[in-house]
């Protein structure tokens, strides 16, 4: 099965810059042969039951997401650290096709699938002990947070508190610039599980399939969004060239209920091959989002 690379760090030049093992159990959790792989980080030393955060990571990445130079743990694994220090147990997952959950092929992995995916985290973490089940967060990163709205949308009550970050809103726009033009009209006329392949910049290809372009036009998260009425959080990257900066307000205005929306003068990976202050920021505001709505 092919595995493919955070288009990010192949453009960067940092495909084969690997994220060093940090602490967490890896759990695996799912019918057989459907399996989800994830890393769960329990906080140390506070009593149990505690708040959760769910991760859910970008197109093309990983549990971890993006290891670079500056935060090397990756983005993730980094925020799972700082959410533990706070307090905060967090489960990390791979999405069936990424990662290690390689039970379903990428070029088989669709919108529905992550959803899927995402869904059964919810109820992994909810029947942990270690979980106060009535306190899980999720954040939900670039196409994550297209899965993080999609589904709390359609889950209201299960989440108490969503935080997207440059998360993907209008998939058309997105997929066009990450995949180009043509790439959007070859997958658009193909049937559902016939493959696509694609580019998404020099020496990164892909095989999609005919279905995860069916999501990409007929998938509109920030409608999603509407069906969620708990504490949301948006932080968006005035810089951010994957995803266009005025989607962040329209995730706020078709929202009803508490809501922040942050933006900083970052792009689209928090500026993280140049150095950690911005994913420190918005982590640190994230969790202060958390620390109001879950405590």
């Amino acid at each position: 099965m092919s595995r493919p690379v955070s288009i990010f760090a192949a453009a960067a030049g940092l495909a084969l810059l690997t994220a060093p093992a940090l602490a967490g159990d890896i759990v695996r959790f799912g019918a057989p042969g459907q399996q989800v792989v994830g890393a769960l980080r329990l906080p140390q030393g506070d009593p149990a039951p505690n708040p959760a955060v769910l991760l859910l990571h970008g197109f093309t990445g990983s549990r971890d997401e993006l290891a670079t130079r500056h935060v090397p743990a990756g983005l993730f694994a980094h925020t799972a650290e700082r959410l533990a220090a706070a307090g905060y147990a967090s489960l990390r997952i791979d999405f069936r096709g990424s990662g290690d959950s390689t039970d379903l092929d990428f070029a088989a992995a669709d919108f529905d699938s992550q959803i899927t995916d995402a869904l059964a985290a919810l109820d992994f973490l909810r029947a942990r002990p270690e979980v106060d089940a009535g306190r899980i967060a999720v954040i939900g990163y670039s196409q994550g947070g297209l899965v993080a709205a999609t589904m709390a949308g359609r889950q209201h009550g299960q989440i108490a508190a969503l935080a997207l970050w440059n998360a993907v809103g209008n998939p058309r726009a997105t997929y066009a610039g990450l995949l180009g033009a043509d790439t959007l009209r070859r997958g658009l006329t193909a049937a559902p599980d016939q493959p696509v392949t694609a580019s998404a910049g020099p020496g990164v290809g892909l095989v999609l399939n005919g279905g995860f372009f069916h999501g990409v036009a007929t998938l509109d998260p920030v409608a999603e969004i509407a069906g969620f009425t708990g504490p949301l959080f948006v932080a968006q990257g005035q810089r951010d060239s994957a995803v266009a900066p005025e989607v962040a307000p329209r995730f706020i205005a078709a929202h009803d209920g508490p809501e922040e929306l942050w933006q900083a003068d970052m792009d689209h990976v928090f500026d993280s091959l140049r150095g950690s202050d911005k994913l420190e920021a918005t982590i640190a505001e994230t969790i202060g989002f958390l620390d109001r709505h879950l405590n």
